[in-house]
């Protein structure tokens, strides 16, 4: 098994803290201490508890922006990309359930505050994805005309609000879930 460095230490440590009490109400020497190391450590790596944090929602985004391209490439059956990205945030969220709970923590913070300023801008990467899904899809769906936004912005939060409940043990994100929750969605945006 690999030794951990010191910046992957600091990464984790951040990670568990935060999504268990929220950017906030952690401070760099609790951080520091979970992690074992110096403040300069910290300092040294990331430069702030700021930075600290974008470092580490990027480094998922990228990781789940990745898996999102694929899944939202549109071939014109607007169900099945819809089922597509449905899995692939279930999924994630199931592989990674600290980083789920800390980035829908602080997409819900007051937006001047330094989590929310983070995670907007990496939450865009996935807007601007999945809207291009709906735009593409007026082809077949004439009715979507127009609501583009509305519809990304509804999918989006619904995906979000099944993984929270999932999250806190309300529901489990399983494929019965994925074919409910699309249908349910798609019930509302072709009529």
């Amino acid at each position: 098994m690999a030794v951990m460095d010191n910046r992957e230490r600091l990464l984790q440590c951040a990670l568990t803290l935060f999504a268990d009490r929220g950017y906030d109400a952690v401070g760099v020497q609790e951080i520091v201490e979970k992690a074992g190391v110096t403040k300069p450590t910290l300092y040294h790596y990331f430069g702030s508890k700021h930075l600290l944090l974008e470092d580490l929602l990027s480094g998922y985004f990228t990781k789940l922006d990745a898996l999102l391209i694929e899944a939202a490439r549109y071939n014109g059956d607007l169900p099945l990309t819809l089922k597509r990205i449905t899995e692939t945030c279930f999924e994630f969220a199931r592989q990674y359930p600290a980083f789920y709970r800390l980035q829908l923590g602080l997409w819900f913070a007051p937006q001047s505050s330094e989590g929310y300023q983070v995670v907007s801008r990496l939450h865009q990467v996935q807007f601007d994805l999945i809207q291009k899904v709906f735009t593409q899809a007026v082809v077949q769906h004439g009715n979507m005309r127009g609501r583009h936004r509305a519809y990304t912005a509804t999918f989006i939060g619904m995906i979000h609000t099944y993984i929270g409940l999932a999250l806190n043990g309300f529901a489990e994100l399983n494929q019965a879930l994925v074919e409910q929750a699309v249908h349910q969605f798609q019930h509302g945006i072709y009529s």
